[in-house]
């Protein structure tokens, strides 16, 4: 499979958006919609894929919500959502901190193998399963710095449910930064191909 192309590093970054912007509704809401969680909770576990979009449940429809965002993103020279662009931004530099943390890998490697037990038995939304994850982002992302600060509605970001449902996303965006990176993105190249970013992000939304 042919990782570095333009499609592929635009499927990672509607990742990313997808994961930002589900953290914010969670902030701000305590609720996200189940279809768009499950899609990027369950990239999570998906370790040895045959293809870049089988991590999103090989179907471009799951991404709508990131890719949606990701246009509005990249619109104009105005941040549209300044929380969601400072997430993503968050998750993209947390990721390569993390890969020169070989002790924190292997500690959320021992953890999705887990998750992926656990899901023979519950769905990726069980509770077991976002306290696992919600577990391996306190034990490992939490301690690099800096953190990601989430702003949002006290009462939703102090339920437990809601705040591992929240580590889980960041997890999951963190993952997909990953993949970017895999795919040939860097953030000189977002900059530079800015335009053409976002060109391939509206033919993807074109097709849906």
């Amino acid at each position: 499979m042919e990782l570095n192309t333009l499609t592929h590093q635009v499927i990672a970054l509607a990742g990313i958006a997808q994961s930002a912007a589900l953290v914010h509704q969670l902030a701000t809401n305590g609720k996200a919609d189940e279809l768009e969680l499950e899609t990027t909770l369950g990239s999570l576990l998906k370790t040895d894929s045959e293809s870049v979009l089988e991590i999103y449940g090989n179907d471009l429809a799951n991404l709508k919500l990131g890719l949606e965002q990701l246009d509005k993103q990249l619109t104009g020279y105005e941040i549209t959502y300044p929380d969601q662009a400072r997430y993503a931004a968050s998750m993209v530099f947390l990721e390569q901190k993390l890969s020169e943390q070989s002790a924190m890998i292997k500690t959320i490697s021992i953890g999705i193998e887990r998750a992926k037990a656990q899901t023979d038995h519950f769905s990726v939304l069980h509770e077991n399963v976002l306290a696992n994850f919600g577990d391996i982002y306190v034990q490992t992302v939490s301690k690099l710095q800096p953190r990601i600060m989430v702003n949002g509605v006290p009462d939703y970001l102090s339920r437990p449910d809601v705040a591992n449902k929240i580590r889980a996303c960041l997890l999951a965006g963190i993952r997909s930064a990953m993949l970017w990176k895999q795919c040939g993105g860097r953030r000189w190249k977002f900059l530079l191909y800015r335009k053409k970013i976002q060109t391939e992000t509206q033919r993807l939304l074109a097709l849906l």
